[in-house]
């Protein structure tokens, strides 16, 4: 059977958003590198999956790590079974090199999901990007 992260990265790769539905817990946190506060619970992450699969282009991962870190809750919450899925996409012309950071829960679904990304270019063009397809989703309202 494949683990959570396995089916994640399927799911993904073939931009099936129905199939990470179930691997989020309902209280999931994102924490992404262009708000400052995590977009929290399982509706909004998987509304924020749909406009970052529109988003990148060519996107693909290209490595992976498995061990035991600790929670943006901090020392007090301890740390969590986790994996990082490194990728490579592009936004608006930005090549994008990231990570993505999951942390399991007892269960083994993903109770926080933690997106890191570089150039700052890149960020800056994610950012723009994300913010327009939130916005005509009607997940966030106009600035």
């Amino acid at each position: 059977m494949a683990t959570t992260a396995e089916r994640f990265r399927a799911a993904v790769e073939a931009r099936e958003l129905d199939g990470v539905e179930e691997l989020f817990t309902e209280d999931v946190r994102l924490y992404s590198p262009v708000k400052f506060t995590p977009f929290e619970g399982r509706q909004m992450v998987l509304g924020l999956f749909g406009v970052l699969l529109r988003t990148f282009e060519d996107f693909r991962y290209v490595g992976e790590l498995t061990g035991r870190a600790e929670t943006a809750a901090g020392a007090a919450a301890g740390t969590a079974d986790s994996e990082i899925l490194v990728f490579r996409a592009t936004v608006n012309g930005k090549q994008i090199h990231g990570i993505d950071l999951l942390q399991f829960d007892e269960a083994g679904r993903i109770k926080e999901f933690t997106v890191m990304v570089r150039p700052q270019s890149a960020v800056q063009a994610l950012g723009e990007a994300v913010l327009a397809g939130l916005i005509a989703d009607g997940l966030v309202p106009r600035p």
